[in-house]
């Protein structure tokens, strides 16, 4: 028997599938496909949001370099503030590399629900529901590759 995938949750072997609590031999299923769902705007606005976070610090820094430079202050109070300014948008590179990693981490896990669907018997079953796009990706090649007809001789 080879084990295509495998987690608490889901389990794809050559000889059939768990998910769903459910299981299922590889016979039984006719047809499988998969549906996306809406977008959840609410993860396309915290992207944004950790957007925005990396810009604040350049933004800070930069208008305390724009204000030393155009207001007229002694040159002591002008050199605080555009080491200052340039110490603020320094701050911005460690902050970048978490916001970054968040980002990146968003994109794993998708803006979509991705539901899997089988055949059994004549009923649509739903197989899967996740929210994890790359999840989603290795299950649904591990069920593609358990049902390639030269796998179920």
């Amino acid at each position: 028997m080879t084990t295509y995938y495998r987690d608490p949750d889901v389990l794809i072997t050559s000889s059939g599938v768990r998910m769903n609590g459910r299981e299922f031999r590889l016979g039984e299923l006719a047809r499988v496909w998969h549906i996306r769902g809406g977008r959840s705007w609410s993860v396309i606005a915290k992207r944004g949001a950790l957007g925005l976070v990396i810009l604040l610090p350049l933004a800070v820094g930069a208008l305390a370099v724009g204000v030393a430079l155009v207001a007229r202050l002694d040159a002591a109070h002008t050199v605080a503030l555009v080491v200052g300014g340039l110490l603020v948008g320094l701050a911005a590179v460690p902050v970048t590399d978490l916001v970054l990693e968040r980002v990146d981490r968003s994109y794993d896990e998708g803006t979509r629900t991705i539901e899997i669907w089988g055949r059994v018997r004549g009923d649509d079953v739903l197989l899967l529901r996740t929210a994890n796009a790359q999840r989603f990706g290795r299950i649904y090649r591990a069920l593609q590759r358990a049902l390639e007809p030269a796998v179920r001789r």
